[in-house]
Formats: C-alpha cells, sequence, structure tokens
C-alpha cells in the first residue's frame, strides 16, 4: 500500500454529543466542538445529524416542527462565520423549513470561506417503531451531488 503524502492528507473533525431540549444550548455546544476541532487542524468539519435537538421522531409530534429552521438561518450563519475564521469546511445536519408545511432532513455545506456551497436533503425516510422520519421530513429533491 502506498502511503498518502503529507500534501493529500485531510484531516476530518466528526463530532458526537449529547444533546438537550434546549437547541440554543445545543448550537453553542457544537459549535464549540467545531471550534476545537479546528483548533487541532482539523480541515472539514461534520456535526451529527441533527444536532440542534434531541432526536425528536421517535413520536408524531406536531410540536416538534418549531425546531425547524430556514437555510440560510440561524445554524448556518453562525457555522458560516466558524468556517471563515477557521478558513475549514463544515457539513451542518440541520432541521430544515423551507415552506410552509415542507421539512427536510438536510445537510449544508459551507466553504471554507464561509460561503453556502448547497445543501444535501435526506433522499431515504424511514418509518419504523421510534423512527417516524416521514412524519417530519419531505424526501429530498436534489439528487446526489458530488
Amino acid at each position: 500500500m502506498k502511503r498518502a503524502t503529507s500534501g493529500s492528507v485531510v484531516k476530518l473533525g466528526l463530532l458526537q454529543s449529547a444533546c438537550s431540549a434546549n437547541p440554543a444550548a445545543n448550537l453553542r455546544k457544537t459549535l464549540a466542538l467545531a471550534e476545537r476541532a479546528a483548533q487541532q487542524g482539523a480541515q472539514i468539519i461534520c456535526t451529527q445529524e441533527l444536532f440542534g435537538s434531541q432526536y425528536f421522531c421517535q413520536s408524531e409530534d406536531h410540536e416538534n416542527f418549531k425546531l425547524a429552521e430556514p437555510i440560510p438561518g440561524p445554524s448556518t450563519t453562525a457555522f458560516q462565520k466558524l468556517a471563515r475564521k477557521h478558513k475549514v469546511v463544515v457539513i451542518a445536519s440541520l432541521f430544515e423549513k423551507r415552506a410552509a408545511g415542507v421539512y427536510h432532513n438536510t445537510a449544508a455545506i459551507i466553504d471554507a470561506d464561509g460561503s453556502l456551497l448547497g445543501t444535501y436533503r435526506k433522499m431515504h425516510i424511514p418509518d419504523d417503531p421510534l423512527f417516524y422520519e416521514k412524519f417530519y421530513f419531505t424526501p429530498g429533491d436534489l439528487g446526489f451531488r458530488a
């Protein structure tokens, strides 16, 4: 096996943490973890899926739609600032409110200059006991992009 040269190595920061019932606290915590990953040399930072809240798809409750946010929105703006500051790419998983009644499980892709490169909307939506994602998420409509 040929060893990669130092110029071809990309360092990832994969974030995972416990979430609380407070979305603002979850955002602050995830931003702090991303900051630490960037300081440790990560070039691409990925948040955990739907980091903004505890996993809410275990029940069908209309109150949970209040957790959704637009893209661009508060979370993408905060991660754009972090990406620009540290010159890192961020993939942030968000509960996107696209329009009234249209919600997605979305990954926002933010470039190292802080620009929002685009989004990926989850296309395969499970619907199993305690995974009632079809109640919350519309299947993605953007296809698979590299």
